[in-house]
């Protein structure tokens, strides 16, 4: 059965990754204790500083966020804090989101044809809405349907697949996982997702024999996506 929802990854497959490493962490990075101290008390801010482990002083808090970005750790709340970040720099306009020229024609086209689409990545919910609603391309945000993060699981394990089709509503084989990373392609495999690695000349992907490749959006064959 053809897959009719495609999810999709966005570091290394629809976005350099050098977007990510060279301008949205270290903007993060430079705004967090400024943010912290401005906006600590605010309820959202709050509920996501109490899952930050370190003591109860916001230097605590801070030091481990720190730690964490340090080692570029997959930690909810720091995805999260992040995410508000980024929101605030998208709307000043010191950030736009990075998209390859290829993905934002593919999209849409999927989208009109009757493709559902969603997210996976390990960015949080907040930080993949707000690089596609600011993207280089325009306003790409109501082409998905769904934007999943962390809270899911990581992204090599099966079972954060199987919860994502179970929240998605659709069986796991009427999915397609677009992915620059071998071992996310394999969970998602392994939950019973159909895959293609997406591997980027500039960004050095190394192409796995275990999964059906396209260098760009353009060779992922929309009859598939489409179903």
């Amino acid at each position: 059965m053809p897959a009719a929802h495609v999810l999709t990854d966005i570091e290394g497959t629809t976005t350099a990754i050098a977007f990510v490493h060279r301008t949205l962490f270290p903007y993060a990075a430079e705004a967090m204790a400024a943010f912290l101290r401005d906006h600590g008390a605010e309820p959202e801010v709050a509920a996501i500083l109490r899952d930050v482990p370190g003591g109860e002083r916001l230097d605590d808090k801070l030091e481990t966020l720190r730690g964490w970005m340090a080692r570029d750790a997959k930690e909810t709340p720091l995805k999260a804090l992040q995410g508000l970040i980024w929101r605030q720099g998208y709307a000043d306009g010191a950030l736009r989101g990075h998209l390859w020229p290829d993905v934002a024609p593919a999209l849409r086209a999927w989208h009109a044809g009757g493709a559902r689409l969603a997210v996976y990545s390990s960015g949080s919910e907040e930080a993949q809405r707000l690089l596609f609603r600011h993207s280089e391309a325009g306003n790409l945000e109501g082409l998905f349907e769904r934007f999943f993060d962390t809270r899911m699981g990581a992204k090599r394990e099966n079972a954060s697949y199987a919860r994502i089709a179970e929240a998605w509503g659709t069986e796991p084989g009427r999915i397609l996982f677009l992915s620059d990373v071998a071992e996310e392609l394999d969970a998602a495999r392994g939950a019973g997702l159909l895959t293609c690695q997406i591997v980027r000349a500039e960004d050095g992907t190394e192409r796995s024999s275990r999964h059906p490749v396209a260098r760009d959006f353009d060779e992922v064959p929309f009859a598939a996506a489409k179903g």
